[in-house]
């Protein structure tokens, strides 16, 4: 497969430069960060059950171009994450899927969660993660900023509930239902940090099991 570099440039400037930046609107947002390598149910998944617990208008999935924990071997290119990502939630008018960390230069969470903030003042954000995520949440870098600069809602991961509870009380400690964690950000009620563990009905999909069974390639091949 072979693709020239003006066009990853352009595609990579399309997502990046989203016109949902500029929305005037006043909504509540979900952050869901991740190398989707590739897309798959448990993402939407999990969406599903962060806009239902924590009434979200959107869910935006934040496509990294380069997960700073992960080897760069196994990743994808990113037109073809985005493509995987898009394909997923065709037809969902709730989720959007941007990769704005091109233009922002960094792939480190906490600064790409400051600088939405920052073009976003309007919306109310919560950072959304899956449970296993939570368990390695100290190895984020500035991982206290990224607590601190909004709520962040955990989604229940097969084996992974009790330590991503654990870490939470030790890291977060300010653990909230998933209800009042969504009425307290709106009310400008400060709760620093504050978090909530959604649990639910458990999806089994992973993305490191799909690679190992070929399929994020075979998709690939079927979409050039």
């Amino acid at each position: 497969m072979v693709r020239h570099e003006a066009s990853h440039s352009q595609s990579h400037r399309r997502h990046a430069h989203a016109r949902l930046f500029h929305d005037r609107r006043q909504l509540r947002i979900g952050l869901f960060g991740g190398s989707f390598n590739p897309a798959h149910d448990g993402h939407l998944h999990l969406s599903n059950l962060a806009k239902r617990n924590l009434q979200l208008d959107e869910v935006w999935w934040i496509v990294s171009p380069q997960n700073p924990l992960k080897p760069t071997g196994e990743m994808a290119l990113l037109v073809d994450r985005l493509a995987s990502c898009r394909a997923l939630v065709a037809g969902n008018s709730y989720i959007r899927v941007i990769a704005p960390e091109v233009e922002f230069g960094s792939s480190l969470t906490f600064q790409t969660l400051k600088t939405l903030k920052q073009r976003c003042s309007r919306h109310h954000f919560y950072w959304l993660m899956g449970a296993d995520n939570m368990v390695t949440f100290p190895h984020w870098q500035r991982h206290k900023m990224i607590a601190a600069s909004m709520p962040i809602a955990v989604i229940d991961r097969p084996g992974y509930s009790y330590q991503a509870m654990s870490r939470g009380e030790l890291l977060l400690k300010g653990r909230l239902s998933a209800r009042k964690l969504a009425r307290t950000s709106l009310s400008g009620q400060q709760f620093s940090p504050s978090w909530c563990f959604i649990a639910g009905r458990r999806h089994h999909a992973s993305a490191t099991a799909l690679r190992q069974a070929g399929l994020q390639s075979a998709f690939v091949e079927s979409h050039n």
